[in-house]
């Protein structure tokens, strides 16, 4: 697949490109309509890829549960070990820039098979839940209070400490928006133990002088709109005495972690990066 497809794909879903332009230009990108509707599957989520976990393991105990956010409640999917002895760590899964889908779900899951309490916060609650249709979910997530969205996501950080089949440790991952939001979580919420960050906004200096927890971040090397924003982070973070490790993933798109788009998708990247970010947990949880 040419390259320009996928800058293309997220620079759509990033923005706020209408439709009918992105089909226009991938059409012109791939040498006609035709051409373009056989790249698109590869390019848009298809969450039947990205199961890996299936809903109905028995394995795992999953609920919707409701917490309270910001200004109201916040509905959230929950994930855990079936019959655990004992209280577990907790892991806040965050998602992408379009709320809660199954996707982030399945990850939660992924984590809850590796012994935490995991908790998928959607943050389009207030807005009455992230939509099935990618499109319209970007479409509301671009529309909505993006700080309530990031408040109501960082107040699953004291409900998960809090409950009582949580040890009061909490670790937070978050992939693109959420990767942002995980940092945040380090910034601004005390109960955050460990932070993992797949390609997401960095902080900045005078949040990063807030953040008391250590931090994991992975990056995707192709992905120039959020690495540029790198060598000042990590001034930042050097500067405040953070305790972080960094990996580049050379060759890869952002959103490399998400196996339900496969245009984008490196297995082999995604696999070494959730490997580290569990031993990371293991670690600090």
């Amino acid at each position: 697949m040419d390259h320009k497809a996928i800058d293309l794909y997220n620079e759509y879903i990033h923005g706020n490109m209408p439709r009918r332009d992105f089909l226009r230009r991938l059409a012109g990108v791939a040498g006609g309509a035709a051409a373009a509707t056989a790249l698109l599957p590869l390019l848009e989520s298809n969450y039947a890829w990205g199961q890996q976990v299936a809903p109905d393991d028995g394995r795992l105990e999953t609920a919707t549960i409701e917490y309270a956010g910001a200004q109201g409640p916040v509905r959230g999917y929950l994930a855990k070990p079936a019959g655990a002895a004992g209280a577990l760590p907790g892991v806040l899964v965050i998602h992408e820039n379009r709320g809660l889908n199954a996707h982030i779900e399945d990850v939660a899951r992924r984590a809850a098979l590796a012994g935490y309490v995991a908790l998928a916060p959607d943050g389009l609650t207030y807005a009455g839940g992230a939509p099935q249709d990618q499109e319209a979910a970007r479409d509301l997530f671009g529309r909505s209070d993006r700080e309530r969205i990031t408040a109501d996501v960082i107040a699953g950080v004291p409900y998960l400490a809090a409950r009582t089949d949580c040890t009061g440790k909490v670790g937070t991952v978050g992939f693109c928006y959420g990767g942002g939001v995980s940092l945040q979580c380090a910034a601004r919420e005390a109960a955050t133990a460990a932070a993992v960050c797949f390609y997401g906004s960095a902080l900045t200096a005078e949040e990063v002088a807030r953040v008391r927890a250590p931090l994991m971040l992975h990056y995707a090397g192709r992905d120039e709109r959020i690495n540029q924003s790198i060598p000042e982070f990590r001034q930042a973070l050097d500067a405040h005495g953070v305790a972080y490790s960094l990996h580049m993933y050379p060759g890869t798109d952002h959103g490399f972690h998400n196996d339900s788009s496969q245009a984008r998708y490196n297995a082999e990247a995604a696999t070494l990066a959730w490997q580290r970010t569990l031993a990371f947990f293991q670690n600090y949880l």
